[in-house]
């Protein structure tokens, strides 16, 4: 009871922030991603992120989509059914693929092939041909 009240609450506070991103940025997030309150998307060029379905973006991750010291403005996509860790940080102008976890800390510097783990700076594939369900939850097999 506890808990689905508390999913409820927080569902109620995500829907003004998912908002303001998606009307107000233009970011294209889809409807049932999630982004934590705590996380960090790129406000420099807002249209040029994309995060896909059942997707998560846990809180102090950051996603950039521009490179001020290049003056580029490039887009960043985040895939179907991901989990982006805490404090991980993606560059911009990556691809991250379908069914992806990214690791707590991790620095993603080259796309990202679908079903795999990364982790590390820079990231690396831990573990591929992973499966995934809602929020990048890893489905042992």
């Amino acid at each position: 009871m506890i808990t689905t009240l508390r999913n409820y609450l927080r569902l109620l506070l995500l829907t003004p922030f998912y908002l303001i991103l998606t009307k107000l940025y233009k970011m294209n997030i889809s409807s049932s991603a999630r982004i934590s309150l705590g996380a960090k998307l790129d406000k420099t060029h807002p249209e040029g992120l994309y995060i896909g379905n059942e997707s998560y973006v846990a809180s102090g991750a950051i996603v950039f989509s521009h490179d001020y010291a290049r003056g580029l403005h490039t887009d960043t996509h985040i895939g179907k059914q991901c989990f982006i860790g805490a404090n991980a940080i993606i560059m911009p102008g990556i691809i991250i693929g379908d069914n992806v976890i990214v690791g707590a800390g991790a620095v993603v510097t080259k796309d990202i092939a679908s079903g795999c783990i990364v982790a590390g700076n820079p990231a690396r594939v831990i573990k591929d041909n992973i499966n995934t369900v809602k929020y990048g939850k890893l489905v042992n097999d």
